[in-house]
């Protein structure tokens, strides 16, 4: 069967902030210059939201850009913060409430709003399709088109209906080619098309190795004697410093009597004992985030990595025929670990930069370096430059001495210190061998506070078609057995949040096994394998998991 085709002025792939704002703004510029250009989004998931996870705190720069009047358009920014608590965790049982002022200012939330930013792109996704976009939802970009003379032309989506063994079952029906004028690339952190167009295009030759973190989150109803809507929890040192590991926790009070609670764990960690799904349990049980979630119920669990390598690790964001943005690139501010105002931002800057090429220059497809120039003039720019020495402070000196260093930078100089900072090694060139590294015993799950992987994977609603080919891919499948496993104890088995790698033994003897149909799309296993050999793509469209309002 030949795949069909369809034109578009501009291809989005992603329906994230990033993508959703682009997509709005083009409409709007459509609108407003009665210069129409047409828009297309595609998003991998069921339902657009399927596949956000953010803690999330909103700061709303880039959204009352957007959209000035989104209070009356009913966007769901419903729980503005009222209060931050930062806590430096020194033990298991104790933990110090640092003053505000001895904070970094990015840590403050002021203005800010405690949301479900998987609710926020369904409103973004209302907005755009009111004005004219189409937004096809359940479609996974799965490959790049390209023109004959190295333009991206496009994208084309999976073929549905491939069985495990690559034969075409009863069900198959080829993907769809969709072409554009400018294709915006904006899948989220480790867009695995957008990895493939770094890698085309060098994109990445004058910048430092990305740098990401694995963010898990659950949701809870807890009592209402217990909640404080709109109060901010974040904190530092335990669990992950006993194992001489970086990142942090939050627990944010959304409304509804929930709260958003999770850990983030900087991947640049050295021993390969660590779990990060293990850390968050046990990060729950300490009593500052403990006495919240007693008598509470989880609802919602999920995973996704953060790319938060900053300005330093952003890669070149054009090349012919498209544009990287939003996570995609990198433009986490991992200072105020936020990345949604950035996001979006990024996409605002992108749409405006393809209408004006394509209705004031008649430009299709050529390079845009005027998207560089007016990214650079943006307050993107200054707000990732004056915090850009934020992460490699944390990776060098770790959390106590790097918060430290980032409070003299940036609230006595404003990030101007004349020096930038580097974060040359990337994660995956951290671990240490198993036998140099302290074994971690982690406590079992009381089913309480603290759960297993599987009892958490089903409360993301997880699915995929089980005879499908792995998306899952092994370069060389000998590794994990003959390299990894008596190297670093196959450390797999421990940084997927979701149960997918498991070292089996029977009859035959140990193997490494895949059990693909567990993947909530996190992607630690492409950024942390120490052998690069896992390489994640698409699933059929729609798999993955189907959250409700992470």
């Amino acid at each position: 069967m030949e795949r069909e085709s369809m034109e578009f002025d501009v291809l989005i792939v992603g329906a994230g902030p990033s993508g959703l704002a682009a997509a709005c703004r083009l409409r709007q510029l459509s609108e407003q210059t009665g210069k129409d250009i047409s828009v297309c989004v595609v998003e991998k998931g069921s339902e657009v939201g399927a596949h956000i996870l953010s803690g999330a705190v909103l700061e709303p720069t880039a959204l009352s850009e957007l959209f000035p009047d989104w209070k009356e358009r009913g966007a769901p920014l419903n729980t503005p913060v009222i209060g931050d608590d930062i806590l430096l965790m020194t033990n298991g049982e104790k933990a110090i409430k640092v003053p505000g002022f001895a904070a970094p200012k990015t840590m403050h939330n002021e203005g800010n709003y405690i949301v479900s930013l998987g609710n926020v792109c369904r409103w973004l996704a209302e907005q755009a399709e009111a004005m004219g976009a189409e937004i096809y939802p359940g479609f996974a970009a799965a490959e790049i088109l390209f023109h004959e003379d190295g333009r991206v032309k496009g994208v084309a989506t999976g073929d549905m209906g491939i069985a495990a063994d690559g034969s075409q079952k009863d069900s198959y029906m080829p993907g769809m080619e969709l072409h554009a004028k400018y294709t915006l690339f904006a899948e989220g952190c480790r867009g695995h098309l957008g990895k493939q167009l770094i890698s085309r295009f060098q994109l990445d030759k004058d910048s430092e190795p990305q740098h990401y973190g694995i963010g898990i989150k659950e949701i809870w109803d807890i009592p209402a004697d217990k909640h404080k809507a709109g109060l901010v929890v974040h904190s530092a040192g335990w669990p992950l410093a006993e194992s001489g590991s970086a990142g942090g926790g939050f627990l944010y009070h959304a409304d509804n009597n929930q709260v958003y609670v999770g850990l983030i764990t900087d991947l640049s960690y050295s021993n390969p004992h660590v779990s990060p799904f293990e850390e968050f349990q046990r990060y729950k049980q300490h009593p500052a985030i403990r006495q919240y979630l007693e008598g509470g119920t989880r609802v919602a669990y999920g995973a996704r990595a953060i790319a938060k390598g900053g300005l330093q690790s952003l890669p070149k964001m054009t090349f012919p025929g498209g544009l990287l943005i939003g996570c995609d690139a990198g433009t986490l501010n991992f200072a105020k670990i936020k990345g949604s105002h950035t996001a979006m931002k990024s996409g605002l800057i992108a749409a405006e930069t393809v209408h004006h090429a394509l209705t004031a220059e008649g430009k299709n497809g050529e390079e845009l370096p005027a998207y560089t120039d007016n990214f650079k003039a943006s307050w993107l720019y200054k707000e990732l430059h004056m915090q850009r020495n934020f992460g490699p402070a944390q990776h060098k000196w770790g959390n106590m001495i790097g918060s430290a260093y980032a409070f003299i930078d940036i609230n006595l100089f404003s990030g101007k210190l004349p020096w930038t900072l580097s974060d040359p090694k990337p994660d995956y060139a951290q671990l240490k061998p198993a036998t140099e590294c302290k074994k971690i015993s982690y406590p079992k799950p009381d089913g309480k506070i603290s759960f297993d992987r599987l009892s958490s994977v089903f409360l993301s609603n997880t699915n995929h078609e089980e005879d499908q080919p792995c998306h899952l891919q092994l370069r060389d499948p000998s590794i994990p057995m003959a390299k990894n496993l008596p190297l670093y104890d196959e450390p797999a088995q421990r940084y997927c949040p979701a149960g997918v790698y498991e070292i089996v033994e029977d009859a035959s003897g140990k193997r490494f096994q895949i059990n693909g149909q567990n993947c909530v799309h996190c992607k630690t296993c492409d950024i942390k394998d120490p052998a690069q050999n896992i390489t994640w793509v698409t699933p059929e469209g729609t798999g993955g998991p189907n959250y409700p309002n992470m």
